[in-house]
This record gives C-alpha cells, sequence and structure tokens, in this order.
C-alpha cells in the first residue's frame, strides 16, 4: 500500500521539474502533474506566449461588463458614493482571487483551471469533485450572456428596436461565428482575440478622456449632472440591493482566472502566468474605475438608472452626440465579441479536457483535435449549451438571470478553490506544497469569505419588491438553478462512478498514458474487480 506521502507526490515549481525531467524528442517540457504521474504536451501545441495570454484574461473580463451593468449597480446600491465602493470591493475580491489562481495555476500547470485544483485537494468521496465540477462546465452557456449583449448593440447601432426574436437571432450568429473561428483556425482565432483586446482598451480610453471633458462642462446636456456632489445621498443599504450590486461588479471581472484553463498550450506556463495575470488585472482595475468616474460625470442620476444595458452609448450621445452613440454601439458589440471568443476558448477546452480523462461518455469524441488541430467539439459541446441559455429563459428577465445563474456557481467553486488551498497551508509538508507563487493565508481566507457570502446573501429576500432584481421572477431563481447545476454533476458521479461500477464489477483508475496527439494524459480507465 502506498505511504501519504507517496500518494500526494510534490507538484510544485514547474522549473525544478523541467530541469530534472529533462526533454524527449518530438515532445515538450516534461511536467509532473497533480498526482504525480508525468505530463508532456508537444511544442507545437504550445501557442500562446505572454500577450495571448493577457489578452486571453482581459477578452474575459472586458466584455460587456463595464458597458451594461454600472446601470443596475448604481440603482442597487442607489447612491454614486456607494456605486464606486462596489467596484472598489469587487476589485479587492478579483485580486485575490487572482493570487489564489496564480498559485494554484503555478503549481498545477495544466488545461483545464480548477478542475485540477479541485481534484487535487478533494479525494474523498473518490472523484466526486470531478462529477460535480462535470455539472458545472457542461451546463453553463458562458457564452451565452455577451452574445445576447451583442445582439441589442448591434441592433441599437442599427436603429431598429430590440425585440426577443432579432436580439436572439443576432446573438445566435455572434456566438456561431466565435464557434467556427476558434473551432477552425486556431491561430486566426488567437490574433482576432488580441485585436479586439486592443479595441476594447482603445474604447474605455475614449470614454476616460471624454469623462474628463464631461467634469469641464463640456456635456451636450442643459445642465451639468453633478453626480459627485453629496455622493452617498440615496444609499440604500439593502443587504440584497449590495450583494445583486457586487455580483455585477463581480461578473465584470470574471475572467482573471482565464489563462488558466489552457497552461498546457502555453509557453513557460509559470513565467507566463506570474505576468500575465497582474498586468492584466492591475489594467482592467484602473480602467472601470475611471470609466465609472467618466459615466457619473456626463449622464444624469435618472437617465443612468434607465439607460438599462446601453448606458456607455447615452455617455457618447451626452458627450460626443448621436452620431458617435452610434459608433460606440458598434464597438461594444465588437468588445461583446472579443469576450464571446475568449469565453468559448477556454470551456472548449475544460470540455476537451474531461473527455481526454474519460470522465465523459465517449469520451475519444470529446477530445479529439481533429480534423483542423483544435478541441471542435468541446467548442461544439458549449456552443449547444449557450444556444439553449439564450434561447428559454423569457423576455425581459432573460440577460439578469443568465447573468447571475453562471456567477452564483462560480461562487460557490471558488468557495471550494480558496478552502482547498487553506487546507494545503494547514497541510503544507504532508502535501510537500511550495508552489511559484504564494497568496498567503490571510489573502485566501478572505477570498474565501467573501465567496461564503456571495453564496448566502442572495437567499435573504430584498426589502422592497423593487429592488428585486427581476420583473417577473423570484429573486432566488438563480440560486436555486446554480446549485441544481452543480447537484446535476453529483447526479453523474453517483451513476458514472459509483452504481455503473457496482453493476459491471469493476472499480474506476486513473491511468497516464500518452496519446497519439502529442499530449499525455491521466485517464479514467474500467478495472475488473478480479485484477
Amino acid at each position: 500500500m502506498e505511504s501519504f506521502n507517496d500518494e500526494k507526490k510534490s507538484i510544485s515549481d514547474e522549473a525544478v521539474v523541467r530541469k530534472h525531467s529533462g526533454e524527449h524528442e518530438g515532445v515538450g517540457p516534461t511536467i509532473v502533474d497533480n498526482v504525480g504521474d508525468v505530463y508532456e504536451v508537444s511544442e507545437e501545441r504550445r501557442t500562446i506566449g505572454v500577450t495571448s495570454a493577457i489578452f486571453l484574461i482581459l477578452n474575459r473580463m472586458v466584455g460587456t461588463g463595464i458597458f451594461a451593468t454600472p446601470s443596475s449597480i448604481f440603482a442597487l446600491s442607489g447612491s454614486v458614493g456607494l456605486s464606486l465602493f462596489m467596484w472598489v470591493a469587487g476589485t479587492l475580491i478579483a485580486a485575490a482571487g487572482l493570487l489564489v489562481y496564480l498559485e494554484f495555476g503555478t503549481a498545477i500547470p495544466r488545461n483545464g483551471g480548477e478542475k485540477n485544483y479541485l481534484e487535487f485537494v478533494y479525494r474523498k468521496p473518490r472523484f466526486l469533485a470531478t462529477g460535480l465540477y462535470t455539472g458545472y462546465v457542461l451546463l453553463l452557456g458562458w457564452a451565452g450572456s455577451n452574445s445576447v449583449v451583442f445582439g441589442e448593440y448591434i441592433l441599437t447601432a442599427a436603429r431598429v428596436e430590440v425585440n426577443r426574436f432579432n436580439q436572439r437571432a443576432v446573438g445566435i450568429a455572434c456566438i456561431t461565428s466565435a464557434f467556427l473561428i476558434h473551432g477552425l483556425a486556431l491561430k486566426w482565432g488567437l490574433r482576432l482575440q488580441n485585436f479586439l483586446g486592443v479595441l476594447k482598451l482603445i474604447i474605455l480610453i475614449i470614454i476616460i478622456i471624454g469623462g474628463f471633458a464631461a467634469l469641464g462642462g463640456h456635456v451636450k446636456l442643459d445642465h451639468k449632472p453633478n453626480n459627485f456632489s453629496h455622493a452617498f445621498e440615496g444609499t440604500t443599504g439593502s443587504a440584497y440591493g449590495v450583494v445583486t450590486a457586487l455580483y455585477n461588479v463581480i461578473w465584470s471581472y470574471i475572467g482573471y482566472s482565464n489563462a488558466n484553463y489552457a497552461l498546457a498550450e502555453t509557453r513557460n506556463p509559470v513565467r507566463t502566468l506570474k505576468l500575465a495575470g497582474p498586468l492584466a488585472l492591475g489594467l482592467v482595475a484602473v480602467l472601470y474605475m475611471l470609466a465609472n468616474i467618466a459615466y457619473f460625470a456626463a449622464v444624469p442620476k435618472d437617465e443612468i438608472i434607465n439607460s438599462g444595458r446601453i448606458l456607455a452609448a447615452s455617455f457618447f450621445r451626452n458627450v460626443m452626440g448621436e452620431s458617435a452613440e452610434r459608433a460606440l454601439c458598434v464597438f461594444v458589440a465588437l468588445s461583446a465579441f472579443g469576450n464571446v471568443l475568449s469565453v468559448i476558448f477556454s470551456q472548449g477546452r475544460i470540455v476537451q479536457e474531461l473527455g481526454r480523462e474519460g470522465v465523459l461518455p465517449w469520451s475519444s469524441f470529446w477530445a479529439s483535435n481533429k480534423p483542423f488541430n483544435a478541441p471542435f467539439t468541446g467548442l461544439f459541446e458549449h456552443w449547444v449549451v449557450s444556444m439553449v441559455i439564450m434561447l428559454a429563459p423569457p423576455p425581459g428577465d432573460a440577460y439578469n438571470l443568465i447573468l447571475n445563474v453562471i456567477s452564483y456557481p462560480l461562487a460557490v467553486i471558488n468557495a471550494f478553490v480558496a478552502a482547498g488551498l487553506i487546507y494545503l497551508y494547514l497541510n503544507r509538508t504532508a502535501y510537500d506544497w511550495h508552489p511559484p507563487i504564494n497568496a498567503t493565508l490571510p489573502v485566501t481566507v478572505f477570498f474565501f469569505l467573501s465567496n461564503v457570502y456571495l453564496a448566502v446573501a442572495p437567499f435573504v429576500p430584498p426589502e422592497t419588491p423593487d429592488q428585486n432584481v427581476y420583473k417577473s421572477l423570484p429573486y432566488w431563481l438563480h440560486c436555486v438553478i446554480g446549485l441544481g447545476i452543480i447537484a446535476a454533476g453529483g447526479v453523474y458521479w453517483l451513476v458514472w462512478a459509483i452504481i455503473l461500477p457496482k453493476l459491471g464489477r469493476y472499480r474506476l483508475e486513473r491511468r497516464a498514458e500518452m496519446g497519439d496527439d502529442g499530449w499525455s494524459r491521466t485517464r479514467f480507465v474500467r478495472v475488473p474487480k478480479d485484477e
């Protein structure tokens, strides 16, 4: 029987692993995975450098959140001061989360992100963490929300009245084109992501410059808004309003861990992640705060509340006129498209990793890189789920429901990731846990408590009906759906890892093997019980 320390081999600094393991002909650097198996990737698969990693993160974070959510954040918080404070709080939570994911990512530089981290820490019941995470990955259509907003902004720019059908029709075209670009032309997809990332930075800089002009009184309004006078006037203080506003801020920061999902395809992943993560998050945090100040400088409070998801368009109309408003709508739509490209890129790789390990039925189908050397089938799965999520919700509440259904399970997952890292700190010697980056215990505890709060607070009912983020749906619906999605993964685990092995008289084991695609993998195999 293996000893405790043998079972939990070190997976620390990849640079040390490389130094002692050497190179294999035709194969890239050797990595030790989270159970001590040798993990190899062909060099031709490592296509992501520092620049692409930065834009993977930046494109995931800067979608439409900064253009679409400030109005709802202001409405929920009730005042300019509390609204800006919500952005500061969200930035601190995102920074703590980045450090946690940097520590795990530099310790386990593989594709799959938090799937690997949860499996490494939560080993009993066997494979339960894998099953729960499988439901979370397969049933959430992350790319759906910004595809919907892409449709709204394109139609607004075209001066076409937005309705449920044309908005979703354009959104379908958006996500389908993103799926085909990444599935058929991987390198061109990365180049397009980088280009759209630069475009997003330009848009935000223009908004910030316009905000400074508005502060100087250069607005096309009869009266300057003066929103910064009595900044905390109107503060609601509602627990429901605060947590929902914070959710919207965090939604705008989702993506700081995006490079973690493709570390096996990253050149020198430890160094790249150390550089790309802090640079991307730091730049986005500064731009977000300045953009919010710009909105409040140029748009009156009542117009902010009534602008919905086209606040940025109202800003451009007030500062530069109606022609600038139409141009801005096109630019924001392109920003949303860049986010969809980034989301489907990472989610497709998680689905592929589940296929490569044999977790999914017909795993070879999901694991394949054929015929275009890209995870076409993994991308396809996320495209299908995103389509369903885009088309299923009723009109009116669709966007908010999609946003919150995606955000809520992420808080639960992040709480378990942070709790796992706390456990590793308390058992550092047993796990030989000495990664290149140390998030520190206080930061990890802060991230854990923040996500516990985000997971529990939404069940507190709103104090008044007008605080409900939905017009016709129960305030708790997204929480129940989110927990149901995770629970569905538990049901899958019960069937896949418990019931079927008993009926088939076999046990599941994980074994390392080298695939014909130049990647080694840790694969679940069925072993007869009499062996």
